[in-house]
């Protein structure tokens, strides 16, 4: 091996064994010998229907058979039994089956739970005696008989659970659970992957039975057992950004990056998170976790630019570190943090804060002989820590391309030596460093293991690509590197074998069998090592996985390759169920095509397009086709079985498609681009076969086309098409008044004014009137009908985050009942479920966090029990089963409860409208949250009793009329009363929402509106936030210019002009009464109270009281007289509480 190091150092090296002329030029050769001659190894691949698991390799050891935990997975709610109340919820611990009520003795889930706490509690027994070299011995059950003594532990770790002194760890334990039922107790959805993990992996283990895989690039942990078997357990809420696993493969730690960043341990056995650090780095997460040989201690890296080292201890009592070294400010910091995992607190054990120049730390590992030992590095600096009684120290030794003369390369990963107290790092210049402890020689080795003494006394060059991978396993150094070759060097860095054929990607990971390999025998089918004696080359199997998401299993004897997957190393955006079969294709930006079976969970066929990306996908409605379109404008239309080609591709679109649907009689396919064109595609009869041709095209948007669906036109059996764009446009297409290259539209409706339409759907028929479903980006549903496009009902939709991103009615079940529907929506990074018919209740839709980094797609199965989100730049497809019985069981038991608080009330309301009030007061009462807002619900009343004395005459003498209702034409009046300001396009929606709600049935207008249905109105219908100071800012951004101290301010006749002239044009007599009014010259409200309105003085008023600049505040506070108004998602919320209120009141 040649040694490039110029330099001897001054001091002798402590226990080092790695000589620094020993290598030499003639092993380079020996090595380039050695793979010309190299004896050919066994390539085979597993079939397409089975991943990896012979019996030497496995990740996490395989226990007896349970129930999976009540998580956000799994969680379910059974109907009661007749002996219980009717709306009785008990929580299950399997979605399928039913389960004993929680109240009734252990489960299978505690004993489970019990096993992990009597685990960790002999975990933290040892954690006094930490020998230099320890030999730990797992403590983790092994898969053995029930009858063992894994029964037996069980046995007595239920008797230790119950003792106080465990009570705040198993608090702790089930608290992440808890937490992710809280988060999800309405949708109910089991989350599982699919078949295909469509992401790069990032980390793999290998252990002793049968394969299993992790990825940290979703916002939950994957387990792979069996074949086929899969869980997700959910907990992060941000990407996974790193993890470690212990050396028995029984604790897997989990951390991420971004606000509420965790740090989760989770059982491997049984995916149950066994313990959960929050706030651990609250600067911007984890960047790096490494967990000790003896699995008692984690240590973590701060992702953030005030980066941390942290060491945890998880029984330490402590609330604080025990010790911290802050450097200087002016540096900037950087902190590694030791944690001891199995103590119930959430505090390092130690931390230190590290300088900005040390470069970002992301990589970290313990010396697997003391875990008191710790390296890590950066891309241009190696750091050392040892940790003791005193405290943490850190050494940064020095080391550039001048200390040996030699280009060093950036490091990618260190591990301490096996045999002495050396340790390695490699670089992307195919080097290794070698690092000792260096002293003089008067001072004894032993002490000279203080970070401070660690040098660089040695630059190894051994290849010339660039290292990805360095790792030991037992007696041998392992690399890998960027052209996917796995090499193995003994204790002198001598060559011992390596693997150049497998013809991979760059690797990412590599990770051996927990199981040792069996001894060499005359049987045996080892290979050859390339030393000169060429002994049998006995190491582990080992499994890992590359940047292109390639994962692979090696199996030692015989040099057998199973590739486990290959999966989408790009973007995956497109995805689409089968509508009759459990199928589900998926498609990426690198041209990959998958179908799987995804109840199976089994790769059927696949197929690549060279060069081309697939953006979006579809299924006709009869099965027979796919089509597929791509970034660059094509279109193919596909065999849905087979994967070839129906007819030569199209390319016609302007831009990227993105979008595509079919008719629902498969006779026609239509496209959206980015260039806002839709293309039509029709099947026709030619030479007595049918074939696809392209029908017309038409730039029929200005702005992002959202949506395109086909519909069935009302009187017959044609398709309808339509699409909707940024730009509020819903245009519907002639179809049958087209011809080859003319699209004829049919009409053009602009449905809003200021908000942007999201998504559209078909609306199920509930009522004998067609209805088109749309969601916008100011949370709101609106109904609009299917022929005159009028809006017919507007609806706060689900506000979580962020606005609808996509909706899809989900298919009727054989056995639902027609009018219990679902829609599945997807938001910026969620994935949810609304009960049907929409109407505003917050307690009918719930969702939470699928895909952190964001959802591109949504699709559902043809019998609407699963729903499936693509995350894009993730590569991940996860499959969702949805539990509608327990959603709606959910659902019932929030409306009993809103019900029961009005049976609290000791007032008995006197009719109909006092009812709502009444119920709306109660469900405020129950918290000063909803008592503060008692006050608007009385103030509304007082609203809506005045608008009826107006509506009779203010001054009138004669008997009032007192009744319930209050007539349309004061609708306006009131809501403005309330501080919502709507135009008079939403006065007109409004209005025509209440006039013609019974017209379907009865054929009537109506005229009038009580205080309910006036409540829905003022709900559905207000901002979803309140009226934001943000809004009018921008406002002013727009029309106003900058002055000098750098306000944003509109000239006075500026305003008055806009206000004349833009958007709703104002009357000049309308412009002074309502400033007038706003600035205190009629104080009873000036035409609308006494319906004459003097406008004499208004020119003197406006003049004198309007500055000639006016500014986003003084036009807030000084002229609309308003306060700032909550902008956040707490005012959404208190306008649920009220509407559901009134829901359940009615019901």
């Amino acid at each position: 091996m040649a040694d490039d190091s110029n330099e001897t150092p001054l001091e002798q090296p402590a226990g080092g064994s790695i000589e620094g002329n020993e290598a030499s030029e003639e092993t380079l050769q020996d090595e380039q010998g050695a793979q010309e001659t190299e004896l050919p190894k066994q390539v085979t691949e597993m079939p397409a229907d089975m991943l990896a698991g012979d019996a030497e390799s496995m990740d996490i050891m395989e226990m007896e058979t349970q129930p999976p935990p009540t998580t956000a997975d799994n969680f379910s709610v059974d109907a009661a039994t007749p002996e219980t109340e009717e709306n009785e919820l008990s929580i299950t611990t399997n979605p399928h089956e039913s389960g004993a009520d929680v109240t009734e003795g252990p489960s299978e889930e505690r004993e489970e739970t019990a096993a992990i706490t009597g685990t960790l509690e002999d975990i933290g027994e040892d954690e006094q005696q930490v020998p230099t070299e320890p030999q730990w011995e797992s403590k983790a059950p092994t898969r053995l008989p029930r009858s063992t003594k894994v029964e037996q532990d069980l046995q007595q770790i239920g008797q230790k659970a119950q003792e106080s002194d465990q009570k705040n760890l198993r608090d702790k334990e089930s608290l992440a659970d808890q937490e992710s039922q809280n988060i999800q107790a309405g949708a109910e959805m089991s989350q599982e992957e699919t078949g295909s993990l469509e992401a790069p992996i990032t980390a793999s283990s290998a252990s002793a039975k049968e394969e299993s895989l992790v990825s940290s690039a979703t916002p939950g942990l994957l387990f792979e057992e069996d074949e086929h078997i899969k869980t997700h357990p959910i907990g992060h809420s941000n990407s996974i950004s790193c993890l470690c696993v212990s050396e028995d493969r029984r604790w897997i730690a989990t951390a991420d990056q971004g606000p509420d960043n965790l740090i989760i341990v989770w059982d491997a056995f049984s995916g149950i998170p066994v313990h959960t650090i929050f706030d651990s780095h609250p600067e911007d997460g984890v960047g790096a976790i490494a967990i000790s040989q003896d699995a008692k201690y984690l240590v973590t890296l701060g992702a953030g630019k005030v980066q941390r080292v942290c060491i945890w201890k998880w029984t330490s009592p402590e609330e604080k570190p025990m010790w911290s070294v802050e450097l200087q400010p002016a540096f900037g910091y950087q902190r590694v943090c030791i944690w001891k995992w199995t103590s119930p607190e959430e505090k390092p054990m130690w931390s230190v804060e590290l300088q900005p120049a040390f470069g970002y730390q992301n990589y970290i590992v313990f010396n697997p002989k003391n875990h008191k030992e710790l390296v890590s590095n950066s891309k241009t600096q190696v750091l050392f820590y040892l940790w003791d009684s005193s405290g943490l120290q850190y050494s940064a030794p020095h080391l550039t391309d001048r200390t040996f003369n030699k280009t060093v390369g950036f490091f990618s990963q260190s591990v301490f030596h096996f045999g002495n107290l050396q340790a390695l790092t490699a670089t992307s210049g195919g080097k290794l460093v070698v690092w000792d402890a260096v002293c003089p020689p008067s001072m004894p080795a032993s002490l000279c293991v203080k970070p401070q003494n660690r040098k660089a006394i040695k630059l190894m060059y051994v290849q010339k690509d660039a290292l990805t991978v360095l790792t030991a396993s037992d007696s041998y150094f392992v690399t890998c590197d960027v052209k996917g070759h796995i090499k193995f060097y003994d204790g002198q860095l001598q060559l011992v074998n390596w693997y150049s054929h497998f013809k991979l990607g760059p690797i990412q990971s590599i990770s051996f069998s927990k199981k040792p390999p069996s001894p060499a025998s005359n049987n045996s089918d080892y290979s050859s090592s390339c030393t000169i004696n060429g002994q049998p080359f006995i190491i582990r199997n080992f499994i890992l996985s590359t940047l292109d998401a390639t994962v692979l299993h090696v199996t030692a004897e015989g040099t057998k390759l199973d590739k486990l997957m290959e999966e989408a190393k790009e973007a995956v955006n497109a995805i689409a169920c089968h509508p009759s079969q459990h199928l589900i294709a998926i498609g990426s930006h690198c041209g990959l095509l998958k179908v799987w079976d995804f109840v199976q969970t089994k790769y059927l066929i696949s197929r690549i397009f060279m060069g081309a990306s697939i953006q979006c996908l579809s299924y006709d409605p009869e099965g027979s086709f796919l089509a597929a379109g791509f970034t660059d404008g094509s279109v193919y239309i596909l065999d849905s079985i087979s994967l070839e080609n129906d007819c030569k591709e199209f390319k016609y679109s302007r831009g990227p498609v993105t979008q595509i649907s079919f008719s629902h009689d498969s006779q026609y396919l239509a496209t959206a681009d980015e260039k806002y064109s839709v293309t039509v595609y029709k099947r026709i009869l030619k030479n007595g076969e049918r074939s696809w041709e392209h029908l017309a095209g038409l730039h029929s948007h200005y702005k992002p086309i959202r949506n395109i669906i086909f519909g069935v036109l009302l009187d017959s059996d044609q398709p309808r098409l339509l699409s909707l764009g940024e730009d509020r446009l819903l245009v519907e297409y002639d179809l049958g008044s087209s011809s080859k290259e003319y699209l004829a539209v049919l009409r053009r409706d602009r449905i809003e004014q200021r908000a942007v339409p999201m998504c559209l759907a078909w609306y199920p028929p509930f009522t004998p009137e067609a209805f088109i479903l749309t969601a916008n980006n100011q949370y709101k549903m609106k109904l609009y009908n299917a022929t005159t496009k009028m809006c017919r009902k507007t609806l706060l939709g689900p506000t979580y985050g962020s606005p609808l991103e996509k909706i899809q009615i989900l298919p009727a079940a054989n056995s639902q009942d027609p009018q219990k529907r679902y829609l599945a929506y997807i938001t910026k990074d969620k994935v949810g479920l609304q009960i049907l018919p929409i109407d505003g209740n917050p307690h009918k839709s719930s969702a939470f966090i699928c895909h952190p980094g964001g959802v591109s797609n949504l699709a559902s199965s043809y019998d609407g029990c699963h729903v499936f989100t693509a995350g894009g730049n993730d590569c991940i497809v996860m499959k969702w089963e949805i539990n509608v019985k327990a959603f709606f069981l959910i659902y019932a038991h929030s409306a009993k409860t809103s019900v029961q608080t009005l049976s609290t009330m000791n007032r008995a309301p006197p009719d109909d409208s006092r009812v709502i009030t009444a119920n709306c007061t109660a469900v405020r009462a129950q918290s000063n949250f909803r008592a503060a807002r008692a006050n608007e619900a009385l103030e509304l009343e007082d609203y809506f009793y005045y608008a009826q004395l107006r509506s009779q005459g203010i001054d009138a003498m004669e008997t009032r009329q007192v009744s319930t209702h209050i007539p349309l034409e004061e609708v306006p009046f009131v809501m403005r009363a309330m501080g919502f300001y709507p135009s008079e396009e939403k006065i007109e929606d409004m209005i025509n929402e209440v006039k013609f709600s019974e017209y379907v049935h009865t054929g009537k207008q109506v005229t009038n509106i009580n205080l309910g249905d006036f409540i829905k109105l003022y709900i559905n219908h207000r901002p979803a936030f309140g009226l934001s100071m943000k809004e009018i800012q921008n406002a002013f951004q727009v029309l106003g210019y900058g002055t000098e101290n750098g306000e944003i301010v509109i000239n006075k006749g500026d305003l008055l002009q806009q206000l004349q002239c833009r958007g709703e044009h104002m009357t000049e007599e309308e412009l002074a009464e309502c400033l007038t009014t706003l600035l205190g010259m009629n104080p009873e409200g000036g035409r609308s109270e006494l319906g004459i309105y003097d406008h004499s003085g208004a020119a003197a008023l406006m003049e004198e009281e309007i500055p000639e600049e006016i500014t986003a505040e003084i036009f807030t506070a000084d002229i609309l007289g308003l306060p700032t108004p909550e902008s956040d998602e707490t005012e959404t919320e208190k306008n649920y509480e009220l509407t559901s209120s009134i829901e359940s009141a009615e019901s």
